[in-house]
């Protein structure tokens, strides 16, 4: 008596799997940033809360009490999406930020960033941008305050800021709206955010949002987070290189032609 044989179509080779799909970038939604906006708005009012209660009224706008407060901002809102990536997605957090090597080279991105300072002070000029009483401005006359601020300005803040804007927050409107208007609509926030720091002038805030969206065209032509960041250090560096020549100039330690 033969052995009874399987069924034909068990004899078939087996058909490998569907590929599967691919992975959807960014993996983040709008309820994520709603979620991480109202968290960081908390942090925000906790933080003034605490400088009013620690600070005396007259030190408050002193830049020995102005950076360590926004360090500690950074560290709260950059940690935030730490977690939130790793606790909701199990994701790493520069990687899925595109804090990546970027696929223009370092000097081209320097060079872009220099020559976005040059336009915006164009631009400013185009717009008759009033040289007004701001925040900034005190701060700036302050020779240590400059030397701090330049410190700051070239290292932690385009890395924090372009993270922020960049990094999270444009490729989600990329997906939604498309590139152009993408970095567009990721620079205006930008621009509004640094109004308080210029007295709340429109002129002021329009020059920052277009720097923004040079940032931004920088982050979508690279891939890399990392380069609107770099570009970002470059445009800061030039402002403040500018304006440290000016102050030497005036106290008599730069002679110019």
């Amino acid at each position: 008596m033969s052995p009874e044989l399987p069924p034909p179509d068990m004899l078939a080779p087996l058909e490998p799997p569907p590929p599967l799909p691919p992975e959807s970038y960014p993996f983040w939604g709008y309820l994520d940033l709603f979620a991480f906006l109202l968290i960081g708005l908390l942090g925000v009012l906790v933080e003034s809360l605490l400088v009013k209660v620690l600070v005396p009224p007259a030190q408050v706008d002193k830049i020995f009490v102005l950076l360590p407060a926004q360090f500690l901002i950074y560290g709260f809102l950059l940690g935030t999406l730490a977690v939130m990536f790793r606790r909701y997605y199990n994701r790493p957090f520069w990687r899925s930020l595109a804090w990546v090597p970027a696929s223009v080279g370092t000097p081209v991105v320097v060079v872009c960033g220099v020559g976005m300072a040059f336009a915006v002070m164009m631009a400013s000029l185009f717009l008759r941008t009033p040289d007004i009483d701001s925040p900034m401005k005190a701060l700036l006359s302050d020779p240590t305050a400059v030397v701090l601020l330049a410190v700051l300005g070239t290292t932690l803040a385009p890395v924090c800021e372009e993270i922020l804007f960049r990094g999270f927050l444009q490729p989600l409107l990329v997906r939604s709206l498309g590139a152009a208007a993408g970095i567009l609509v990721a620079a205006v926030p930008f621009g509004l955010l640094h109004l308080p720091e210029y007295g709340y002038s429109w002129r002021h805030a329009l020059l920052i949002t277009l720097a923004g969206a040079a940032f931004g065209w920088m982050r979508q032509r690279s891939g890399s987070t990392k380069a609107a960041a770099l570009m970002h250090a470059a445009y800061n560096g030039v402002f403040f290189l500018l304006l440290a020549a000016q102050q030497a100039a005036m106290h008599g330690r730069w002679a110019g032609p």
